[in-house]
């Protein structure tokens, strides 16, 4: 246990560079530590670039930090030096098989320490001290040490390559500069590798500024998210109440329908009992009569029946009832009432749950929508044009991505999906996600095209009615010589814009978005369109105009 802590300490006293106990130590301004001497010959040959770097976390110093000795390091690589475990960190410098060897050590190799880009030939650090004496020496590239030292001889000539072909952008030695290479253009390789570094350089500012764009860009959405959680949440709490409140009133007036019915129910009920009693008690008089007749009826002795018959009631009136019941219809007239509130209230529904789904999806647009022209070519999409829908005075070529207007008509097969009334033709490709692309138009005089997006079934008909734009299916943006024209079932809308032969058009298929640009050197939203798709989409062209042509181009 004590061995393996002390071998832990040894290590942390090392030095990364030489991998020995720090010799005169000295921490840099990042916290790391190295020996003076080692740190001092780093940065002696970053000296050129003007800014150092720590050879562990390559973090960069500018101007060159002034090294002074730190005392407590010192003390404690002495305090190890008498443990005695100088041997073990021995051990530790010899090389291992991950490692690279020292070239020139005999017997068992030692780490080198850096490797001669001049000499070919890998030091460790006593080997490597004749290259920090000898004046000749000085002037040697050496670098952190490499196992690919040998990569830097020529296969053919067993030469030292110090030449770039730029013609064949290869590393070559002199004697190939001088044969198969001879009226390239050469340079020295440490003037390519300049060059190259510089390159560099310019992409990794690039690539940190991109970082740090990239990092604000994290930040804002991190924002937005928590922006609509919290807009989403109070949506959903305020929704909640507004339909409880809905609920409540649609009980009440429930309540109250109930209520007034079961009141005339008991009005109406009480007024035909009241008078089914006084009918029941004309009913008991009336046979109490009949009773009275009857009797009389059998008295036998004929001067009493006369006697008695005086007394008799007038004659009755023939009977008839006085009851007009009419048809059986008390309450039902109540519930087609109800009935019909109930399929308004559905009317009003299916009408305003429209115009919510809109404004929710509304949400989804405002988040996905690219804004940039880098965010559109994401979505970029390759579109080939369908040959069984062109119409007989187009061409197609280019594997089918440019179409032609021609004067003379062609020998298509028939095809049920094939344009016969209009110059124009869908795309093969069916578009149901995210999708971008732009066609470019070109023309001799007046031209017209018509870029569109089109459900299939347009072309169904091979009607005069499928000319895109003249119906519900299709979406089309009318590019003439000096301006622009929005159609969508037969409904016609000016777009203001600066005109351009080159048109972008972005579609996203879920959230119901269209939208057309003017494509020159910057990027100009023409119209928008927020709608809801139900069907796959096809891109459509219409063309106008003798030699007239649309090409479908790879958006930079």
């Amino acid at each position: 246990m004590a061995q393996r802590r002390n071998q832990m300490d040894s290590g942390k006293l090392s030095c990364s560079i030489c991998l020995d106990l720090l010799k005169d130590p000295v921490t840099i301004p990042c916290g790391h530590s190295y020996c003076m001497n080692c740190i001092n010959n780093h940065w002696d040959e970053e000296d050129q670039r003007k800014i150092h770097s720590c050879p562990q976390c390559r973090k960069e110093f500018k101007p060159r930090p002034v090294l002074v000795k730190t005392i407590i390091l010192s003390e404690l690589v002495e305090d190890l030096k008498k443990t005695g475990l100088q041997a073990a960190l021995a051990d530790h410098c010899y090389a291992g098989p991950e490692d690279v060897a020292c070239d020139v050590c005999t017997g068992r190799k030692m780490k080198a320490a850096k490797s001669c880009l001049v000499c070919l030939v890998s030091y460790c650090d006593n080997d490597l001290q004749s290259h920090y004496d000898v004046p000749g020496l000085k002037k040697h590239k050496l670098v952190n040490p490499s196992k690919t030292l040998q990569d830097n001889f020529c296969s053919r000539h067993d030469e030292v390559m110090k030449i770039f072909c730029r013609t064949d952008q290869q590393c070559i030695c002199y004697l190939c500069n001088m044969e198969e290479h001879k009226g390239h253009e050469t340079v020295p390789a440490a003037a390519e590798r300049d060059e190259k570094q510089k390159k560099l350089q310019e992409s990794r500012q690039q690539i940190h500024q991109r970082i740090q764009d990239q990092e604000k860009d994290v930040k804002l959405l991190q924002q937005e998210v928590e922006a609509i959680n919290v807009s989403a949440d109070k949506t959903v709490e305020d929704s909640e109440k507004i339909f409880t409140e809905l609920i409540r009133l649609l009980h009440e007036r429930s309540s109250e329908v109930k209520q007034q019915i079961r009141s005339q129910q008991e009005t109406e009920v009480s007024r035909v009992k009241d008078v089914q009693e006084k009918l029941e008690q004309e009913i008991t008089e009336l046979k109490r009569k009949d009773a009275k007749l009857e009797q009389l009826s059998h008295t036998e002795d004929h001067n009493q029946f006369l006697l008695n018959y005086p007394s008799l009631p007038p004659r009755e009136p023939k009977g008839s009832s006085s009851i007009n019941i009419r048809p059986l219809r008390h309450f039902e007239d109540v519930t087609a009432a109800v009935s019909e509130l109930r399929d308004k209230l559905q009317d009003v529904l299916r009408d305003t749950w429209t115009n919510i789904e809109l404004k929710v999806t509304e949400v989804d647009v405002l988040l996905s929508e690219p804004k940039t022209k880098a965010g559109l070519l994401k979505y970029s999409t390759e579109i080939t044009l369908d040959p069984n829908t062109v119409h007989s005075m187009l061409l197609l070529s280019d594997g089918n991505r440019k179409v032609t207007r021609v004067e003379q008509q062609q020998s298509y097969p028939d095809h049920p999906d094939r344009f016969i009334y209009y110059a124009q033709v869908l795309s093969r490709e069916s578009l149901t996600g995210r999708c971008y692309w732009e066609v470019e138009i070109r023309g001799e005089g007046k031209t017209t095209v018509r870029v569109a997006v089109s459900y299939k079934n347009i072309s169904e008909g091979r009607s005069d009615e499928c000319l895109f734009g003249l119906d519900d299916q299709s979406w089309t943006l009318r590019c003439d010589t000096n301006s622009y024209t929005f159609y969508h079932n037969k409904v016609k809308t000016p777009v203001p814009g600066p005109v351009s032969s080159r048109i972008g058009v972005y579609l996203d298929h879920r959230a119901g978005i269209l939208s057309f640009y003017s494509v020159s050197k910057t990027m100009t939203l023409l119209h928008r369109v927020q709608t809801r798709f139900t069907q796959p989409l096809y891109v459509g062209i219409w063309l106008l105009g003798n030699k007239s042509s649309v090409e479908f181009i790879k958006p930079k």
